[in-house]
């Protein structure tokens, strides 16, 4: 990374005349030992000064700095102490530059001394400053300058005056010395850290660094799980809970609730230091210390509002707990508002007013999730008539039984049609671009509108066209699988279909079998399941009346089973397996994902494996295409980000997180919903099969003889 550092002449000028000269002329080698094989100290100017400059223009920097010379150069360095200097603009100064300087103070970090061998950064900015993306920037920048390309080379270490000293020093800029932050190159950018997150960080760290069971938090100024769960084990503490953990769980809101004291009226000051804590990890401003303030009241009660909850004291253990964890209660950018009132009312009807036990606040940003999902599953469950004891966001027995019965009634009672409604918004839109609409969920009319978003979605997910609130199209609505029973024309398996099984797949009004196109494991390994094609089957699927659909699975249950090479060596063995067994041009192979993936797993290797499948059917000439078995979300992203032609949904995972939340993928072949015993020593998975989506293979090429 190349650096602009401006010369000592561009501050010189500001210097006394008589000594402009020395000023401005190249920095003279120190007598004192020199090799910054260290690293970098970080300083700063200096407490607070309302006489001091706010370094509006660049003229005030250069000032600055000439009054920094101006100090230094009748002590022991005889000139300028700082190496280089920077400044909020962005701009980096020569001071003594590569030579030595005298700034880091005496002694030494690990026999390394603090001046021979550390560059001296200042950073021109006071205490009650802070540092803006210009300065961290250009700071990153020099570091690597420093590492990288200087004539004498630093090493990696970037610390703060203070670092063994006695010294406030560099202020604001503590955060940022250390390495692994934004400005150490060898780490990624990650912009201006929260300084009142960081003083939470370090505080609690200082606080509960002996109580039995507490895990440090990272000192970043970032708000993360380790931060929020560091306050819960403080929290834990001071309601004597011990040995503390990284958890709230049933233990800690019983001891909130029955503490029975919203922070207002809290008079241990911990504790309120702690909610002030989370407020600001939460990205709400609060006080900064243990004083419970008119702005931390004012945050608190915003928070109540924002996640649907009146505020008192029924609401706070789960607002506590909310608060100590990294769920969002304030609309996110892409966020829908429809989205956001269905979270609160599950909020204040199903977690406060009921106090359904095994529910949690429902994040409140307006995004469809798991947590979403679920909760709005357990609100059904209610709803039906399952006792508070008894929900658990299972689609059980049940959960299906009260659906059939109380579920399907019509007209639906108020709360379980809003529900109903709900579940249709959170489905929205489905192709060809239906989307519902929010003034539906508010009104018991069976709108126009309503009924033609349910026919669209019926008729999407192949279910029966009714426009109405049945069974089938509530499954269909809560969970990935939907009905598990509805009947289905495909099923996929690791059994060989010979003829007889062939013709018991179509007495069963199976139409189209998925097979898979090889095995990995040699016969003698233990876990070898005798899956792959055998000679002569696919001929024996389609004289049965069926139609076959390949499949390519080497493990793939794990995320090291994903790369580019791999996904290009098994994509180049899928199409010689595919000519082998005949299977013509245009055929549909679809590599499975069968964990559940995910975002971070999709981006990092699930992507990449698909690009590497992609330009191995490419170098043999595109003869076949490839398709993607998944979860809705796995398939989704695949499909529209590496171009799969076809999707296989395993919804029968229902479970999944890239099943909860996420629509249909709009591509979807064949839906995943059951797993189950076909024949004695026989089991298949019962897929529903796309009307107008792939074929299948129906017909094969003449096999060449080696």
């Amino acid at each position: 990374m190349t650096v602009t550092i401006r010369p000592r002449s561009t501050w010189a000028a500001y210097v006394p005349r008589h000594r402009r000269g020395h000023a401005a002329a190249p920095p003279r080698p120190s007598l004192n030992a020199w090799d910054p094989v260290g690293g970098v100290f970080l300083h700063h100017r200096g407490p607070a000064d309302a006489a001091a400059t706010n370094y509006s223009s660049e003229t005030d920097c250069l000032r600055d700095i000439a009054a920094i010379y101006a100090e230094d150069v009748t002590g022991p360095c005889g000139d300028i102490s700082f190496n280089f200097l920077v400044c909020r603009h962005g701009l980096v100064y020569q001071g003594r530059g590569y030579e030595r300087g005298e700034a880091n103070g005496d002694g030494a970090i690990d026999t390394i001394d603090r001046n021979g061998g550390f560059y001296a950064i200042a950073a021109l900015m006071r205490a009650n400053h802070t540092a803006g993306e210009l300065m961290l920037r250009s700071l990153r920048d020099l570091v690597q300058h420093l590492r990288d390309e200087a004539p004498r080379r630093t090493g990696t270490r970037i610390l703060p005056h203070s670092f063994g000293a006695t010294t406030d020093c560099p202020g604001n800029l503590l955060v940022y010395a250390q390495p692994g932050s934004t400005i150490d190159p060898a780490a990624a950018w990650s912009g201006t850290a929260d300084l009142n997150v960081f003083a939470a960080q370090r505080w609690v760290n200082a606080t509960y660094a002996s109580a039995p069971g507490y895990l440090r938090c990272l000192e970043d100024g970032r708000t993360g799980w380790q931060t929020v769960l560091s306050l819960t084990q403080g929290l834990q503490f001071e309601l004597g809970i011990t040995p503390t953990v990284q958890n709230f769980g049933p233990g800690t809101f019983t001891a909130v609730k029955n503490r029975n004291t919203l922070p207002a009226a809290e008079l241990n000051p911990n504790l309120v230091r702690i909610v002030n804590a989370g407020l600001w990890c939460k990205g709400y401003p609060a006080g900064t210390d243990n004083v419970w303030t008119a702005e931390s009241q004012s945050s608190l009660e915003r928070l109540f509002r924002d996640a649907g909850v009146d505020y008192g004291n029924p609401g706070w253990p789960h607002i506590c707990k909310g608060l100590l964890r990294m769920d969002q209660f304030r609309l996110v950018p892409g966020g829908d508002l429809t989205v956001q009132r269905v979270q609160q009312r599950l909020n204040n009807r199903y977690v406060v007013s009921l106090g359904i036990p095994a529910m949690t606040l429902v994040p409140c940003d307006g995004r469809t999730s798991r947590d979403l999902q679920n909760g709005l599953l357990m609100a059904v469950q209610y709803e039906v008539g399952i006792p508070l004891a008894s929900i658990n966001g299972y689609f059980g027995t049940g959960t299906q039984a009260g659906l059939k019965a109380k579920g399907s009634v019509v007209p639906l009672p108020a709360d379980l049609r809003y529900l109903f409604r709900a579940a249709c918004y959170l489905n929205s839109p489905v192709p060809p671009d239906v989307s519902y609409l929010g003034a539906d969920l508010d009104t018991d009319q069976q709108t126009d509108t309503h009924l033609a978003w349910l026919r669209a979605f019926q008729q999407f997910t192949q279910i029966p066209v009714t426009a109405t609130n049945d069974f089938t199209t509530w499954a269909e609505l809560l969970v990935s699988s939907g009905d598990p029973a509805r009947p289905a024309t495909a099923s996929d398996g690791i059994t060989e279909i010979t003829a007889a099984r062939g013709q018991a797949l179509f007495a069963a009004g199976y139409r189209l079998v998925g097979r898979y196109l090889d095995e990995h494991l040699p016969p003698t390994d233990p876990y070898y399941l005798g899956k792959a094609l055998k000679p002569g089957e696919p001929q024996a699927i389609l004289d049965a009346g069926l139609r076959l659909f390949p499949i390519f699975q080497y493990n793939g249950t794990v995320l090291a089973n994903f790369t580019y090479d791999k996904g290009y060596d098994q994509g180049t063995i899928a199409h010689a397996k595919s000519v082998e067994h005949g299977l013509p041009a245009g055929t549909c192979i679809y590599f499975a994902v069968d964990y559940d993936a995910l975002d971070a797993d999709v981006d990092s290797s699930i992507k990449p494996y698909f690009e590497g499948v992609k330009a191995a059917l490419a170098a043999a000439g595109n003869r076949y295409t490839f398709g993607v078995y998944g979860s809705r979300n796995v398939c989704t992203r695949v499909s529209r980000e590496v171009g799969a032609t076809w999707s296989m949904v395993a919804a029968m995972s229902w479970g999944y997180s890239g099943n909860l939340g996420v629509r249909m993928p709009e591509n979807w072949s064949l839906n995943q919903i059951r797993e189950y015993a076909f024949q004695t020593g026989w089991s298949l998975d019962h897929d529903v099969w796309r009307d107008g989506s792939d074929p299948g293979v129906s017909t094969l090429d003449p096999i060449q003889e080696a």
